[in-house]
C-alpha cells in the first residue's frame, strides 16, 4: 500500500480493502458477508433508483494513545437508521445485526485507521437501499444493507476553526413532517444547489430557515445548530431536522459542565444575541460559526468578534474529542472498544 499522508487527508473517498454486506430476502435479513469489490450489481427498477428507498449512516473509528480503537455511539446510529427505516418503509436493521458490521468492517481494514494525533479518523457509512424491482410507487421486497470505511481528515480546510455562513431562502432542505428527520439522501440532493450558491458567494456553507415561514432557524447545511449564551445552549426544535447524534452528545457533555440545556424553535432575531455558536455533526464534530449573513435583508450576525472559537464550543470540541479517543473517561458509555 502506498504510504498516506495521515497529516493531509481530505474528507473524501479512499479505496480501502474490504466492505461489508448483507442481503434482505423472502422477510429475513441474512448473514454479515464480507466483500472486497466497490460496486454494486443492482436491478435497474430497484425501488433505490427511482423513489428514493434509501438510507444512510455516518460514524467514525478512532485509535487512541493506547493502540486501541474505539467506535463512536454505534448504537446511537443504529437507531437512527431504525427511526429512517420506519419512515420510508424499509426493514429495520436490528441494533445488534448493525454494531457487529461496524465492528467487522472496521476490524477488516485496521490498517486504515489513521494514527492517534493525525487528526484524521475511520470514517464509517452505513447504506441501506431498496433493491427489490418496482415500476409502480410501492416498497421494495428486497434490500442492500452495506457498509465501507474511508479514511478521512477534517470536514472544513481549516480545523477547528470559525466559519461564515449566508441564509439562503429560495431553496429548503425539507419540508415539515417530510423526511427532514430522516437520513435519506433526498435530503442532500434538496440541499445541493442551495449549498453551491453558498460557496459561489465565498461562503463555507449555506444556512436554512424553517420551510414553512422562514422565520425559524433550522439547520446549517447538513449540520444542526446550536447558539450559547447565559451559560445556555440553545438548539433549534423542528420536525424538519435530522436529530444529530453529535448534537445529542454535545447537550449532554454541556449538562455536565453545568450548562443549561434548551432545545426550543429558535427565531433568526435571536442570532444577535448569542455569545458563541457552531454547526455540529458526525464530520466536522463542531464547526464554529464566525457570522451568519443575510443579504436578503442587508443584515450580518457577528458572532465572533474576533475570528476565533469560543471558550464554551472549544471545552465541549476538547471534550467529546478526548472521550472519542479515550484520552478522558467514557462515563456514559459512548464508546465501543474493538476486541
Amino acid at each position: 500500500m502506498k504510504e498516506i499522508d495521515w497529516a493531509n487527508l481530505s474528507f473524501g473517498y479512499m479505496k480501502t480493502d474490504y466492505n461489508v454486506r448483507c442481503y434482505y430476502r423472502d422477510g429475513a435479513w441474512g448473514e454479515l458477508e464480507l466483500c472486497s469489490e466497490e460496486t454494486l450489481n443492482i436491478h435497474m427498477a430497484a425501488t433505490c433508483l427511482h423513489y428514493g428507498q434509501e438510507a444512510f449512516e455516518g460514524l467514525k473509528a478512532y485509535r487512541g494513545k493506547d493502540g486501541k480503537i474505539r467506535i463512536f455511539r454505534p448504537e446511537a446510529n443504529a437507531e437512527r437508521l431504525q427511526s429512517t427505516c420506519d419512515g420510508i418503509l424499509m426493514p429495520e436493521l436490528p441494533t445488534e445485526m448493525f454494531v457487529a458490521a461496524i465492528k467487522k468492517v472496521v476490524k477488516a481494514n485496521e490498517r486504515f485507521i489513521p494514527p492517534y494525533e493525525s487528526g484524521a479518523a475511520l470514517y464509517i457509512r452505513p447504506l441501506l437501499i431498496g433493491t427489490g424491482a418496482q415500476v409502480g410507487v410501492h416498497p421494495a421486497d428486497e434490500y442492500l444493507f452495506v457498509v465501507f470505511v474511508t479514511p478521512v481528515g477534517p470536514y472544513f480546510k481549516g480545523g477547528f476553526s470559525t466559519n461564515p455562513y449566508v441564509i439562503i431562502r429560495e431553496f429548503d432542505r425539507a419540508a415539515p413532517y417530510g423526511t427532514g428527520r430522516y437520513k435519506v439522501g433526498g435530503n442532500y440532493a434538496a440541499s445541493l444547489r442551495a449549498n453551491k450558491k453558498a460557496h459561489d458567494l465565498g461562503y463555507s456553507c449555506e444556512f436554512y430557515l424553517d420551510a414553512k415561514e422562514k422565520k425559524y432557524i433550522d439547520e446549517c447545511g447538513a449540520a444542526n445548530f446550536f447558539g450559547i449564551k447565559n451559560n445556555t445552549y440553545i438548539t433549534p426544535k423542528s420536525s424538519s431536522i435530522l436529530p444529530s447524534i453529535t448534537n445529542r452528545s454535545l447537550m449532554q457533555l454541556a449538562e455536565d459542565l453545568g450548562i443549561k440545556v434548551e432545545c426550543r424553535p429558535v427565531p433568526e432575531e435571536e442570532l444577535e444575541t448569542f455569545e458563541e455558536a457552531g454547526a455540529c455533526g458526525t464530520a466536522a464534530v463542531i464547526s464554529p460559526i464566525q457570522r451568519i449573513d443575510d443579504l436578503e435583508n442587508k443584515k450580518s450576525y457577528v458572532i465572533s468578534k474576533d475570528g476565533k472559537p469560543g471558550p464554551v464550543c472549544t471545552k465541549l470540541y476538547n471534550k467529546l474529542r478526548a472521550i472519542q479517543y479515550g484520552d478522558e473517561p467514557d462515563t456514559h458509555n459512548w464508546v465501543t472498544i474493538l476486541d
